[in-house]
């Protein structure tokens, strides 16, 4: 889970439509002084209660909010007497539609301390929560007399440009990851591996700055997320997430948990899941979920870095001429944070700082 923040119980939502993303508009400033009110306000909510805690959350919304992340996440965090606490809402595609909402809260996590415990709930009538199917990727939320629509994030017409696809790449969808950075999920067939390819098609929400490291190595200034400019295709790869951002589950630790759920097609996801992993057969489901949805199938094909020199075995497996030209995109995964895929492996001899 992920969090997000409301001060005050009043949700600091930049609810811009997708449409606009691209707009010129003066900034929006944010003052320490706001931030010192906020944690200095002391503040009487049911923390305990989960389900009194959805209502105080939904009551604070407007009537009508946009969930930007592609795994339906909509996320909040607030300050209670010094404390912030991070959230979420979640309209599950396998039980949404069955007038369903998942919602958590929880101390948000920081570098020096484990997490604590997390407040969960599955809500639908039998609690008194209504979740009505408005149309395809719009959903009403009713608790009470407060009714809220969720817009989920339309991102069916986005496509990767033909000549950024390999004849063994199969795109399965399109990802809005909550840091406000756009991927295409890839798999590649042959090599039976994933790759985050950078969406462009649209104005990248960051700054690309050179590593340092190689001129093809390029990190975010605002996300510190790591690519590699593709030497064969027009096309960036995500190669590396800072690890201290993954380590606290915010914002910038990576697109693992916002795969592109509402666009998957059939079992494309499952097959290219069980393709890279053959043991997965017969435990997932069409979207990765094990049985009863309690854990999910990561697709983590990059490493969590510290320090840039970790990114530089990129650059150089890129250019060993000793790997063979079919094996060059295996260059650019590794399993979960770790390990390089058994295609690589034996070739490429990378090795990666486990998470």
């Amino acid at each position: 889970m992920k969090s997000r923040l409301f001060p005050g119980l009043v949700v600091l939502l930049y609810l811009i439509a997708p449409s606009a993303l691209a707009q010129t508009e003066p900034p929006k400033f944010h003052t320490n002084q706001s931030y010192i009110e906020d944690v200095t306000r002391r503040t009487s909510i049911p923390v305990d209660d989960t389900r009194k805690m959805f209502d105080l959350v939904l009551g604070s919304l407007p009537d009508r909010v946009t969930v930007f992340p592609t795994e339906n996440y909509y996320y909040f965090y607030f300050f209670h007497n010094g404390i912030r606490y991070a959230g979420n809402f979640r309209l599950d595609p396998e039980n949404r539609d069955n007038g369903k909402i998942n919602f958590a809260y929880f101390v948000e996590l920081t570098e020096w301390k484990s997490r604590e415990g997390v407040s969960y709930a599955l809500l639908g009538r039998d609690e008194g929560v209504i979740v009505e199917k408005v149309e395809p990727l719009l959903y009403r939320v009713t608790s009470g007399a407060k009714s809220v629509l969720f817009t989920l994030n339309d991102l069916s017409a986005a496509v990767p440009p033909a000549e950024a696809l390999g004849s063994d790449d199969k795109f399965i969808g399109p990802i809005f990851d909550e840091s406000g950075i756009r991927f295409f999920l890839v798999f590649n067939a042959r090599l039976k591996l994933f790759h985050y390819l950078l969406d462009e098609t649209i104005q990248v929400a960051d700054e690309l700055v050179p590593s340092g490291k190689g001129d093809r190595l390029l990190i975010g200034r605002r996300t510190g997320f790591a690519y590699y400019r593709d030497h064969k295709l027009p096309r960036k790869i995500l190669v590396g997430v800072f690890g201290a951002n993954a380590d606290i589950n915010n914002y910038f630790d990576g697109p693992f948990d916002q795969l592109p759920d509402n666009f998957i097609k059939g079992e494309e996801l499952r097959d290219a899941i069980i393709a890279a992993d053959p043991t997965q057969k017969g435990k997932i489901d069409r979207y990765g979920n094990s049985p009863g949805g309690s854990s999910r199938y990561l697709i983590g094909p990059y490493i969590y870095y510290s320090n840039e020199s970790e990114l530089e075995m990129f650059d150089r497996c890129a250019n060993d001429k000793k790997i063979p030209a079919d094996l060059y995109h295996a260059c650019f995964a590794v399993n979960d944070g770790g390990d390089p895929p058994p295609s690589a492996r034996a070739k490429a001899n990378i090795k990666a700082k486990k998470r």
